[in-house]
């Protein structure tokens, strides 16, 4: 039986870490000319009291609720750490919200005091203003204010508590009890309006131990963190770094994530589905790109690493000779990968979303890594998670110390332990349909546990597929089956009450230009390329090809080329999960014209 520390709250977790780590690095961040600054534990926890003051002077009491709205950073987790230090809740909102959703949730989570990244932040908050009248006060996290008494720079909110009483101080960090909320976390919403997961501080300082007890460390690692924080995962993997003592690292933006990697050079990452896919799809777009001796070089060093992969996964002795091809492969091919990673890295985690194993078996034969896991908003974003020396490609792992998973009567999986949530916030009847008495937390997810408590995730309850044949189809699979494909970016499959499945598609447009550049295929603009009877003949036959194993009631009979589903045209969530009620919605006209005999 694993031993659990019961801590108070949040920072006596972060107390101990800076007792034990106290000159080594916590943070790290890099400013405009790509060098970087950094923070000691101490210095850290001596900030987070600093801000701590400045929010007793700005009266926040506490379960007082906080806005964050802004990309992830290092003076995200500073002001989340004191918010919660003095007993207030931390509410994020992704960055790339629109107004409407903004102010939604900052009304439904009653806050009154909002921190904002920069001014295109700061203006989403003047348009909303009339509609937010229980916030107070809005703090830049980034910049010069306006001349407003709204609106407080960070460093003129720091400067609020310069003078403040550590006694005051103390005495709110110590009224923080276990059971107290730490944080609500709003669900990205690929249906309806978005719940409010209320996370106690012991649902937080549980987790972060059972991840530290499901994974490798060793002293002096750093993890680079490029997640939006307004998200549980990326939070889980900070508070669990913050448990350990190793550095984590922030990029700034996405558009500077290849770089920022490269000079961060982590030992490990988390990651989503999306990015693995993108490495995946430019490191084979390259190789095909030289073709002649280089792309015959990449192909066998892919043959001779995906024998050492073989070998790994079935725990037998890798041939000698085979031994000596893979380091050859390694220095021809492979380091070249590794390198692109930051050069360093031992392994990285893939979560929010299903991992194609090939996807999975390429990076593992080209000595990368990837730990699939899953989590959820209601349960702190962890619950299972394949381990360093005991992995699955497909699979999502057994359950974390201190967790427990079983299986509903239709197939259900199901999760109880006390990184389940509290409830949804101001929601009993959710509430209630999600978390049984006896405490079991539904998922919404199918799947399969095998003798060795192993999980695999086969389908999204509410997604299920039943074609008018009666066939049950989870199209996940399919989805990411067709989505390894160099010309294609994301797929939709349909086909519910259907006779048989089709797809919308998006175009991959770097690798269908170069595609239609050496076949002589004119274009102006990515419309000409959709609507070009020369690519979708590509796409047709990309797709046969990738569903070519599948049973024939699995396979696609009918493709449609569309615009790429984004966040900002409201078909994916800010965690990249395709919203596929609004995508059926928006297209109902192409999908209906792919069922001419219905």
């Amino acid at each position: 039986m694993e031993e659990f520390r019961d801590y108070r709250n949040v920072h006596e977790m972060l107390k101990e870490t800076v007792e034990r780590h106290s000159e080594d690095g916590a943070y790290q961040w890099f400013v405009a000319d790509g060098q970087t600054v950094s923070v000691t534990w101490r210095e850290f926890y001596d900030q987070v009291r600093q801000v701590a003051k400045s929010l007793i002077a700005l009266g926040i009491e506490k379960n007082d609720k906080v806005n964050i709205l802004s990309y992830s950073s290092y003076r995200w987790v500073l002001t989340d750490m004191a918010l919660m230090s003095v007993g207030a809740v931390t509410v994020g909102i992704y960055q790339s919200l629109p107004e409407a959703d903004c102010q939604y949730i900052i009304s439904h989570s009653d806050s009154v005091l909002v921190f904002v990244e920069d001014d295109v932040q700061l203006q989403k908050m003047l348009d909303i203003r009339a509609d937010i009248p229980a916030v107070g006060r809005i703090v830049l996290l980034n910049g010069r204010a306006p001349e407003n008494d709204w609106i407080i720079s960070y460093e003129d909110f720091l400067a609020l508590g310069a003078d403040g009483s550590d006694a005051d101080c103390d005495r709110m960090i110590a009224a923080v009890a276990p059971q107290d909320t730490a944080g609500i976390v709003y669900t990205s919403g690929t249906t309806g309006v978005p719940k409010g997961a209320v996370l106690t501080h012991d649902n937080i300082t549980f987790t972060a131990q059972s991840v530290e007890k499901s994974v490798y460390w060793e002293p002096g690692d750093h993890v680079f963190l490029f997640l939006p924080l307004a998200h549980v995962f990326a939070r889980t993997c900070v508070y669990t770094s913050l448990l350990v003592g190793s550095t984590c690292t922030f990029n700034r933006s996405m558009d500077t994530l290849a770089d920022d990697l490269r000079a961060a050079r982590p030992h490990w990452f988390p990651s989503v589905p999306r990015i693995y896919e993108k490495v995946y799809a430019k490191v084979l777009s390259g190789a095909e790109a030289k073709g002649g001796l280089a792309l015959k070089i990449f192909r066998w060093a892919c043959r001779v690493g995906e024998q050492v992969s073989d070998c790994r996964l079935g725990d037998r002795p890798i041939p000698p000779l085979t031994q000596l091809q893979y380091r050859l492969a390694t220095r021809l091919v492979f380091s070249k990968i590794q390198a692109a990673l930051g050069g360093r890295l031992r392994w990285c985690i893939s979560g929010a979303a299903p991992l194609n194993p090939e996807i999975a078996k390429f990076f593992h034969s080209a000595g990368i890594l990837i730990l699939e896991g899953i989590g959820m908003t209601e349960n702190t974003s962890f619950t299972n998670l394949n381990r360093y020396d005991d992995y699955r490609f497909g699979w999502v792992g057994p359950p974390g110390p201190g967790i427990e998973q079983r299986l509903g009567d239709d197939g259900e999986i199901m999760f109880r332990g006390r990184n389940v949530m509290k409830e949804y916030y101001k929601m009993p009847e959710e509430t209630t349909a999600t978390i049984t008495a006896a405490g079991w937390q539904y998922s919404g997810d199918l799947g399969e546990i095998d003798d060795r408590n192993f999980l695999r995730v086969t389908g999204r309850k509410k997604e299920l597929i039943i074609t008018s044949g009666g066939k049950n189809i989870a199209p996940a699979a399919i989805e990411g089956l067709i989505a390894t494909s160099l010309f294609i970016s994301q797929v939709c499959v349909i086909g519910d009450r259907r006779k048989y499945l089709s797809a919308l598609v998006s175009l991959d447009l770097d690798n269908v230009r170069d595609y239609a550049h050496t076949r002589g295929i004119a274009f102006d603009r990515p419309e000409d390329l959709m609507n070009d009877d020369a690519v979708q003949g590509l796409i047709d036959a990309e797709v046969q090809s990738k569903c070519a194993g599948l049973p024939s009631f699995e396979t696609i009979k009918r493709v449609t080329i569309v615009p790429e589903f984004t966040i900002e045209n409201g078909l994916l969530t800010p965690t990249m999960k395709l919203k596929k009620g609004l995508v059926i919605d928006r297209y109902q006209d192409i999908i209906t014209a792919m069922y001419p005999d219905d």
